[in-house]
């Protein structure tokens, strides 16, 4: 009987973790109580709950982030992180608490219905904060800049004829903008002041990201990811901070699923039905090939930056690039030809890159093996 598997359930907070146990065969779960979210009461509950090779440890991703589980990792305990969104939920039930949470956890992963996600390593955790940093702020800039155009608009101010938003020659413009009041002098120096501070910090961001790219952990792959046309540092660096590690995915379809881009189903007998994309899977990096997809409507071309970035790879790798740029450019016309919209031709793009994108990793990684057995 000492040798019975237990399958814990946790559902975590911010200060505390309800704990639930299934034992392995068909008994209800039981109720083990509320501990502290403190190292030392997790390390004591889990020595009274058993011998940790007998252990298998289960608890929701959210705000709390890894370090519970690379706490009971260290403390030799099997342990999986779940994707929240994949719990299966009986229909009408509308009771939720920690203990019917953590008692749900330990009975379905007893019964092997939860999916576990992918757990980064604490160098990808930090380089994944450092690229999603950087999109917040761009965010913080794009709605500073509509709280200065819309105070201009509302009070009838326009740059001169021919100069463009946010070239040289419109910051020169603001910076010399005066008022005769000033309650709008005061709001204009604050939205003015508050974009250029969201720039300066963009600035130093983007400047780490760069460093990354040239030293970090994932510099390799992260150079040869951007021998692909309309990924550069910023979308390369974000690319292998988000996926982690390109090996989870054995073929190229599991990639296109991930990112959220294959088309939905509903079949029935004889009858297919496919309908608008599933968007599971890492929200991020959906959004990052589709914004890489737009470059490949311009004609083939290996120049300019994109020319500084391939220098010195591989011809295998540089090879996959040139058909991507090919294949992409003529499928995404051939859609347009089709009657299809801009934005739906795009997807298509985008889940066609991600399958390059597969491709050049498995290739990087086909190299290094292959110099490291040199």
């Amino acid at each position: 009987m000492n040798d019975i598997t237990k399958y814990v359930g946790l559902d975590v907070s911010k200060e505390k973790i309800a704990v639930a146990v299934a034992e392995e065969g068909r008994s209800n779960p039981r109720y083990v109580g509320m501990i502290p979210y403190t190292v030392e009461d997790i390390r004591k509950q889990m020595k009274k709950l058993g011998e940790p090779e007998l252990l298998r440890v289960c608890y929701e991703a959210g705000a709390t982030g890894y370090g519970l589980y690379r706490l009971l990792k260290s403390m030799g305990i099997e342990c999986e992180v779940i994707a929240p969104s994949l719990i299966p939920q009986k229909p009408g039930d509308r009771v939720k608490t920690d203990k019917r949470d953590a008692i749900n956890l330990a009975k379905l992963y007893r019964a092997g219905e939860l999916t576990p996600i992918y757990v980064p390593t604490e160098d990808d955790e930090a380089l994944r904060d450092l690229v999603r940093a950087r999109e917040d702020v761009k965010e913080d800039k794009l709605r500073a800049k509509h709280r200065l155009t819309k105070f201009l608009l509302r009070n009838e101010i326009k740059p001169p004829r021919g100069t463009k938003k946010w070239t040289v020659k419109y910051w020169d413009w603001l910076d010399k903008l005066t008022f005769k009041r000033s309650a709008s002098r005061v709001v204009f120096q604050e939205y003015l002041q508050q974009l250029k501070e969201f720039q300066q910090r963009l600035n130093v961001l983007e400047k780490e990201i760069e460093e990354q790219a040239k030293e970090g952990v994932h510099a390799p792959m992260i150079q040869t990811l951007m021998t692909l046309r309309g990924v550069a540092v910023n979308t390369a660096t974000s690319l292998a901070a988000e996926i982690g590690s390109f090996k989870r995915f054995q073929v190229p379809t599991q990639f296109m699923a991930y990112t959220g881009l294959v088309p939905s189903e509903s079949s029935s007998g004889e009858c297919r039905r496919l309908g608008s994309i599933t968007k599971t899977g890492n929200r991020h990096v959906r959004i990052l090939l589709i914004e890489a997809a737009w470059s490949y409507r311009y004609q083939p071309a290996v120049k300019g930056e994109l020319k500084k970035r391939q220098k010195g790879h591989p011809t295998n790798i540089l090879g996959i690039s040139w058909k991507a740029q090919n294949r992409l450019h003529k499928k995404y016309f051939r859609l347009l030809g089709r009657g299809k919209e801009s934005g739906k031709a795009i997807t298509a793009i985008a889940r066609e890159l991600a399958g390059f994108i597969w491709a050049i990793s498995h290739e990087f990684d086909g190299e290094v093996q292959t110099n490291g057995a040199d």
